[in-house]
């Protein structure tokens, strides 16, 4: 026999190894596709079993490559690479739509990257999504706005994409883009939310000064950094855990900290210097938005009958005007004060820096998801 014969069986064995590893995984995900919902070892044993996939079709695709480049007559043996990729890519979508629907059953977060662009262009867009990308990692999809801008760069994009050379890049790792209709924001409600929670508050605060490119970007960031370290929700249920969970813990994995500086706040802005001018905008922002958010937890309805009142052990947020940026005054009610009418209205926090008693308009607990 051969070298070339040789050749040719080993790269049809080791073919033959990656069909039996996609039928492997085709009969693994059948059977999930008829649950409603999965569990969580479930989802994470796909997780695994799909990152490992996703090398498949590459290595599919070389060895079909030279073995294709082997035969006399290639053509014979293209129903090979058919009939695996029509078995492949309807694999792949079934166990992405999975963990997306799996995902999306989870409830998701909401967290604020802010981008300074010099011009409203699809230019400025395209650069700005790149450094995103290249922070946060390639989003899955962008909903935005009708704008201009925003349409150029995604039909630029698309058209980078389809001139690819690799054929499964828009379907496997391309960027979905969604467009609300035109002249109607308020179908991208979340999204315009956050950008109220910054521009809202910013707008007042510019008119102090003026800033340099670098400046305005360093002062971007570090509201960016307050929005994002807002407390959600409990991290757990231990009486002895003062910490909350974050948009930060989904970004990073833990909470955002930052270089203290003393307050300035109470300074005439003409006496200060450059650097200094930021973060009086920083330190004004935070005082904004921490009373902004806690007015946000505390918003009651109205009611007719008694909701129930605080009991020991809730996580809470104090009322604490003082404390510097991202520092957020957390406290675990140890005790409660009920008055002569059986209404609780005073409690006993404690807080890391010790114990202290406050009454309820004063905290605010945190919503339990």
């Amino acid at each position: 026999m051969s070298q070339h014969s040789e050749d040719l069986d080993t790269l049809i064995k080791r073919r033959g190894a990656i069909k039996a590893k996609l039928t492997i995984f085709r009969n693994y995900i059948k059977p999930l596709s008829s649950f409603s919902s999965l569990t969580d070892l479930q989802r994470f044993e796909l997780e695994g079993r799909y990152e490992r996939i996703q090398c498949l079709y590459n290595d599919f695709d070389k060895l079909q490559t030279e073995i294709e480049t082997l035969l006399d007559a290639p053509d014979d043996d293209f129903k090979s690479r058919c009939e695996f990729e029509d078995q492949y890519h309807p694999t792949v979508a079934l166990a992405r739509s999975l963990l997306s629907a799996t995902t999306n059953s989870e409830g998701s977060v909401k967290a604020v990257h802010i981008e300074l662009v010099t011009a409203l262009s699809s230019e400025a867009y395209i650069a700005a999504l790149k450094r995103f990308v290249s922070r946060r990692g390639k989003p899955r999809s962008i909903w935005s706005d009708n704008g201009t801008n925003f349409v150029g760069a995604c039909n630029e994009l698309k058209g980078v994409l389809s001139n690819s050379d690799i054929a499964s890049f828009m379907s496997q790792e391309g960027i979905d883009f969604n467009f609300s209709p035109p002249y109607s924001p308020h179908f991208n409600g979340l999204a315009e939310a956050a950008v109220k929670a910054t521009k809202g508050h910013l707008k007042k605060l510019l008119s102090l000064t003026h800033l340099t490119y670098e400046e305005m970007s360093s002062c971007l960031c570090q509201i960016e950094a307050i929005l994002n370290s807002r407390p959600l929700t409990p991290i757990s249920s231990d009486p002895l855990d003062l910490t909350a969970l974050t948009p930060a813990h989904f970004l990073i994995g833990r909470p955002l900290t930052s270089v203290p500086h003393p307050q300035i706040t109470d300074c005439n802005i003409t006496r200060l210097e450059r650097y200094q001018r930021v973060e009086l905008i920083r330190q004004h922002f935070w005082k904004r938005f921490i009373n902004e958010y806690i007015s946000l937890l505390q918003q009651k309805s109205k009611w007719s009958t008694s909701t129930g009142s605080l009991i020991p052990g809730t996580l809470v947020l104090v009322k604490d005007r003082t404390l510097p940026a991202l520092l957020w005054p957390l406290g675990r009610i140890t005790k409660t004060y009920p008055g002569s009418d059986g209404i609780t209205r005073v409690a006993e926090v404690k807080t890391r820096t010790g114990t202290v008693v406050r009454g309820f308009n004063s905290i605010c607990p945190l919503p339990l998801h």
